[in-house]
């Protein structure tokens, strides 16, 4: 509901009803906070989805030439597979309170959603952060990965690994969460990961460890006596542009997850 002078003069008279005054000021000030949270979480995930773009590209530019292409394409795969498998089931597991401490179980498909707890701005923010943590592997198994089997893998860690660690730590109840009311780990202050350095970073990590010892090296890697080979990327333009945009887009990953900007005053 808009606000402007010619409502609040009748409001603000000699003959003013403090308590209806106050409420309808409050009333105006929690519409704007809304509107500039979401906002600020709109913009936010749109920084996050960026750097999709500078995964692809810092990729691209230190594979070689002929597997551009392939690498390339891993990265459309997590954000059009896991979109969709974070949308059918992800975000329910991480944040369908509620639920118990290991999994939760309601908005399957987003469906009674929105909710008062959650809406679709913070949706594309954590299915921005879904993607982000399995593009962290696509580095880790380049050059070696078939096409199948990497939308095998980007579907189930979007939908259900991430999802599951994230539930664990971020939502109210979770077991390891630090706003779960009834949590003694870690002496009652639980496990605080503000923006996703275990959630997200330690789970493309681990993804990307087991992906790169179970395919074994790059074919090439190593000469007939076992010595190690240089395989050098082809592009070192290509490297930086991604390392800028991965910056840029940080802007959104650790500001965003405050998850609002504006003081609640009122």
């Amino acid at each position: 509901m808009a606000c402007n002078a010619s409502d609040l003069a009748p409001l603000l008279s000699a003959t003013v009803n403090l308590t209806e005054a106050a409420t309808y000021l409050c009333s105006q000030f929690s519409d704007t906070a809304y509107a500039v949270n979401n906002t600020y979480l709109l913009f936010s995930a749109y920084l996050v989805f960026a750097m999709q773009l500078g995964f692809a590209m810092l990729c691209a530019g230190s594979v070689r030439a002929k597997n551009t292409m392939n690498i390339m394409l891993t990265n459309v795969l997590d954000a059009a597979a896991g979109g969709l498998s974070y949308y059918l089931f992800g975000y329910a597991f991480a944040f369908g309170s509620p639920s118990n401490g290991f999994i939760g179980r309601h908005f399957f498909g987003l469906r009674e959603f929105p909710s008062r707890q959650a809406d679709y701005s913070h949706f594309l923010y954590q299915w921005a952060f879904a993607i982000a943590a399995a593009g962290i592997t696509s580095g880790s198994i380049a050059e070696r990965t078939q096409f199948v089997a990497y939308l095998i893998y980007s579907s189930f860690l979007t939908g259900f690994v991430y999802p599951v660690v994230s539930h664990w730590f971020w939502s109210g109840d979770g077991w390891a969460s630090p706003v779960k009311s009834d949590n003694n780990l870690l002496f009652g202050s639980g496990a605080i990961d503000f923006a996703g350095s275990g959630v997200v970073h330690m789970v493309g990590g681990i993804a990307g460890f087991w992906g790169a010892f179970i395919e074994g090296p790059r074919i090439g890697r190593f000469d007939r006596s076992g010595r190690s080979v240089v395989l050098r990327g082809h592009s070192a333009s290509l490297v930086v542009l991604g390392s800028f945009l991965l910056w840029f887009g940080w802007y959104g990953f650790n500001p965003g997850s405050f998850l609002t900007i504006s003081a609640e005053l009122w």
